[in-house]
């Protein structure tokens, strides 16, 4: 462990930067301290000639810490809580998911781009961003170049979405429910989502009603996580099992399942059950608990973007942008075309 102190403190200190910078400055909310993790990294990286006696910190971080930060994401899921949503917005949530993946496949094969990068890009745009992405990446063996130029694509589009689907909404007419049903299913990353509810409660003075609401929305989404990193661990496990070409390699889903994503699912029902179960005090106590962990998954995310950054190829990542930027731009339009004419048929807009 002593050989990794180093570039995990290095991890540590880009994020506890990132993380106060954004806190002081809450313009720089839209953005995130990740993205902020990421870009500073990134940078960094650029100076950091002779990488020997962090590397090994670096790689640790960019791994381990972001599963555990995955881990920790399911404190904040309390699956009585979504259930609440009803079924008013799941149609919409698994309509807008399907049409996400099936654009990123379609352009995927359209661009000829890699499988990796192309399902990073879709599944966060589907689900919650960055979250999604560094569930994912781990169970197809997406490397860190990967990872960043998906994050980076996502963060493009979850500004664009913060600042322009305000007002496009009130353009529109969408009601205050239309309007969360909207941010929650048509906006990529928490934040954004929240940004978003946040100017339109400012704009109608609602009260936060809609922030709740679009927040409830969005962790319902939250929840694909799960059957989607099952079926992209079986289906690597197929292939794998397929490329032994039958000289022996055996390879099971097990092999290739990453437990941590069992771990996640645990404490999101470990999360309902004593919401559920506990009372006064003693739920309180939980509920406090709860949103440390949650808190600590959310900067875990931080250092292990800022890994990510330090291990980037910053010019290689600009020479090859062009493509993911627009798969993710059409991914984006596509959801958000869905999603409204999804509450158009249901008759809420």
């Amino acid at each position: 462990m002593k050989e990794k102190s180093r570039g995990i403190l290095l991890c540590f200190a880009i994020a506890l930067a990132a993380w106060v910078v954004v806190e002081l400055i809450p313009v720089l909310e839209v953005m995130g301290s990740a993205v902020l993790a990421i870009l500073a990294g990134m940078v960094l990286g650029m100076f950091l000639k002779d990488r020997g006696p962090w590397k090994a910190g670096i790689a640790f971080t960019s791994k381990k810490v972001l599963q555990l930060a995955v881990v920790l994401l399911g404190f904040g899921l309390n699956l009585g809580k979504i259930g609440e949503v009803g079924l008013t917005s799941l149609p919409i949530i698994v309509t807008t998911i399907a049409t996400s993946l099936v654009v990123a496949y379609v352009m995927c094969r359209a661009l000829g781009m890699p499988s990796r990068i192309s399902t990073l890009i879709g599944v966060g745009s589907s689900i919650c961003g960055g979250s999604a992405i560094a569930a994912t990446a781990p169970v197809i063996g997406a490397d860190d170049e990967e990872i960043a130029q998906a994050i980076s694509v996502i963060f493009l589009f979850n500004v664009a979405a913060a600042l322009i689907f305000p007002s496009l909404g009130g353009a529109l007419g969408l009601s205050d429910t239309g309007f969360g049903l909207f941010a929650g299913t048509a906006v990529n990353d928490t934040s954004s989502v929240t940004a978003a509810a946040s100017t339109w409660d400012t704009m109608r003075d609602t009260g936060g009603a809609v922030l709740e609401y679009a927040t409830i929305v969005k962790l319902t989404r939250t929840l694909a996580i799960i059957p989607i990193t099952l079926a992209l661990a079986a289906w690597r496990a197929s292939r794998e099992r397929k490329s032994g070409g039958g000289g022996g390699v055996q390879v099971s889903l097990k092999s290739v399942f990453p437990m941590f994503i069992l771990y996640f699912v645990l404490a999101s029902v470990v999360t309902t059950l004593a919401t559920a179960l506990l009372t006064g005090a003693a739920l309180e106590g939980a509920i406090a608990l709860f949103k440390l962990l949650k808190t600590l998954s959310k900067f875990f995310i931080v250092m292990a973007m800022a890994a990510i950054g330090l291990n980037t190829d910053v010019v290689k990542l600009v020479k090859t942008g062009g493509k993911p930027i627009l798969m993710g731009f059409t991914c984006w339009v596509a959801i958000a075309c869905v999603s409204l004419g999804m509450q158009r048929m249901l008759g809420i807009w």
